[in-house]
């Protein structure tokens, strides 16, 4: 069984015992989080009804929060001396996923 979950601004795909790195979440380590599904898949049934998944709960534990990898941006003009340079590290937070449950 799996979900495709929504988490900040996208989409993951995840299981029971899955490990994802997701944008920040104003959670605690240790804590869990309920993640809101989009689409689940159990023994091949495809469930995309609202109301049907509004019943489903993917339960996550927060292990850490982490920064990515550094990416530098640069702009440039030519023939103006136009030159800027900027670095960006996005902070993001590693769950764990403990539970998907139904609400059969």
């Amino acid at each position: 069984m799996y979900a495709i979950v929504r988490a900040g601004g996208r989409q993951e795909k995840v299981a029971v015992g899955d490990v994802v790195v997701l944008d920040r979440m104003a959670a605690a380590p240790g804590s869990s989080v309920n993640l809101k599904a989009l689409l689940l898949v159990e023994e091949g049934v495809i469930t995309t009804d609202a109301a049907a998944l509004s019943a489903v709960t993917v339960t996550a534990e927060v292990m850490q929060h982490e920064r990515g990898e550094k990416i530098h941006i640069l702009r440039y003009k030519n023939k103006t001396g136009y030159r800027r340079r900027q670095g960006h590290r996005q902070d993001l937070t590693r769950v764990k996923v403990t539970a998907i449950k139904t609400g059969k």
